[in-house]
């Protein structure tokens, strides 16, 4: 865990705290679910929200395996960029509460289609 966020995680977590827990949702800040610590997280929406620096070009490899680990763990998982936050925080908070409010389709459907033959 780190005992200082960065600048982009700052500003996330104010309008997490102030604006989405108006509204009902609650988030907890690095959560740690298995070998890892998620940035932001809000169970009962299942939602896992990380905000990556620069140095995250370079791990993509281990990125994406600790978002298949998330999502095996139920978690769907949005990336926002630093600049993303710091530029434009209201379309990541858009972008948030959309999938706080919408239901993912599971994969597979249980009602089937789809299907490549």
């Amino acid at each position: 865990m780190r005992a200082v966020p960065t600048e982009a995680e700052k500003k996330l977590w104010w309008h997490l705290r102030h604006h989405l827990a108006a509204e009902g949702t609650h988030f907890r800040r690095q959560v740690r679910l298995g070998p890892y610590i998620a940035d932001f997280v809000s169970h009962r929406a299942g939602l896992v929200v990380e905000v990556d620096g620069g140095q995250h070009g370079e791990n993509v490899i281990a990125d994406a395996q600790r978002t298949r680990f998330l999502e095996g763990e139920g978690y769907r998982v949005l990336r926002f960029w630093n600049n993303d936050v710091l530029r434009n925080i209201d379309g990541v908070l858009m972008i948030i509460q959309h999938a706080i409010t919408t239901t993912p389709t599971p994969n597979p459907s249980p009602q089937g289609g789809g299907e490549q033959t």
